[in-house]
């Protein structure tokens, strides 16, 4: 790496195919390109749970 800007940038994974099918190249991706969010669905019911707690009129 001989620019020094070149480390302040990121890069995205590759991709496959073009317009609306266009997709990350999942035999490109590794641990460090997705994200693990194991936590999704706990998080999602206390959102559901929140607005059923909510009044009609503040939905």
């Amino acid at each position: 790496m001989t620019d020094p800007l070149e480390k302040a940038t990121s890069k995205a994974p590759p991709t496959l195919g073009e317009g609306c099918v266009r997709r990350y190249d999942p035999d490109a991706l590794s641990e460090e390109d997705g994200t693990e969010f194991a936590e999704a669905a706990e998080l999602w019911r206390q959102l559901q749970e929140q607005a059923e707690d909510k009044p009609e009129h503040e939905r």
